[in-house]
């Protein structure tokens, strides 16, 4: 039977860059969650082995020995060594370079759905060592979870609370460099996020959210991409909205709402409006 892994888009709630290693690896300190809406990895025994793309954003993506989804089946085959022939089917919805964790969210769907084919934990030392090697995010999507996330992101705090809320992610169809953002940062030693109060509500999360955090990567991205401006600003000017803010290193910004059935009259709104934006109404926790 073919074994099928979301990979949900990762959305940073705040991001502090904090400190700078020797090794150039930037510290952050960040509050993480994840939107009930992504990608789609399939797997499945085969007679050869296979990639495949397609979805709405497949004419974005290539695939490539670098994509980051065969670059994790390498990984895990070297450290397990299983070579068996497999089949994988990457239903690609999020947009490429977008700040919400497409690719790493991919890379961990394949090494989730191999640990299940194979039957090895996810939280096997040596899966995790991988997934840091894959990338900074994937150790966070690996874990799925909402979390405080601190390090480069390989300290994983889940949140115990389950408090769920309406979101509105929206890419006005620009792609940022990473790389080009953390080098047009101004500063690389801002204070760190205070400690995270009990969310009862919506309400309670956007007015910490607005008062005690920020994404330090915003300003440096808008200088890159001024259309994450614009984007902030739609956002800000629909109705029932608690926050608008970016997400990662952008373009894709995001708005909260008290509930999925504000966010979906919202999304309505705003795709009249932009009607070439990427708009998902989803639903998240915290």
């Amino acid at each position: 039977m073919p074994i099928v892994e979301e990979a949900r888009a990762k959305v940073n709630l705040a991001l502090h860059v904090i400190g700078q290693r020797p090794d150039g690896y930037h510290e952050l300190d960040m509050l993480v969650c994840f939107a009930d809406v992504g990608d789609t990895l399939t797997l499945a025994p085969s007679d050869r082995d296979g990639f495949s793309i397609d979805g709405s954003m497949a004419g974005d993506l290539a695939a490539e020995a670098d994509n980051l989804v065969l670059r994790a089946l390498r990984g895990f085959r070297e450290m397990s060594g299983h070579s068996e022939p497999l089949a994988i089917r990457l239903t690609k919805r999020l947009p490429i370079a977008s700040g919400i964790g497409g690719g790493s969210a991919d890379a961990a769907a394949t090494l989730r759905a191999l640990c299940r084919h194979y039957g090895y934990p996810i939280d096997d030392l040596a899966v995790v060592a991988l997934a840091l090697s894959l990338g900074a995010d994937v150790p966070m999507c690996l874990d799925g979870r909402p979390a405080h996330v601190t390090g480069v992101g390989e300290r994983i705090a889940p949140t115990t609370r389950q408090m769920s809320y309406g979101m509105l992610l929206v890419n006005p169809r620009v792609g940022v460099s990473t790389p080009a953002v953390f080098r047009a940062l101004d500063r690389r030693d801002n204070p760190p996020l205070p400690a995270l109060p009990a969310f009862g509500t919506a309400a309670d999360l956007s007015a910490f959210l607005a008062a005690e955090t920020r994404n330090d990567l915003e300003k440096p991205a808008m200088t890159i991409a001024p259309a994450i401006a614009k984007t902030l600003s739609a956002l800000a000017g629909l109705p029932q909205i608690r926050l608008a803010r970016m997400s990662g290193s952008g373009a894709t910004c995001f708005g909260l709402f008290d509930t999925q059935a504000a966010a979906v009259t919202a999304a309505a709104r705003l795709s009249d409006d932009h009607p070439d934006w990427w708009i998902e109404p989803a639903i998240s926790s915290i």
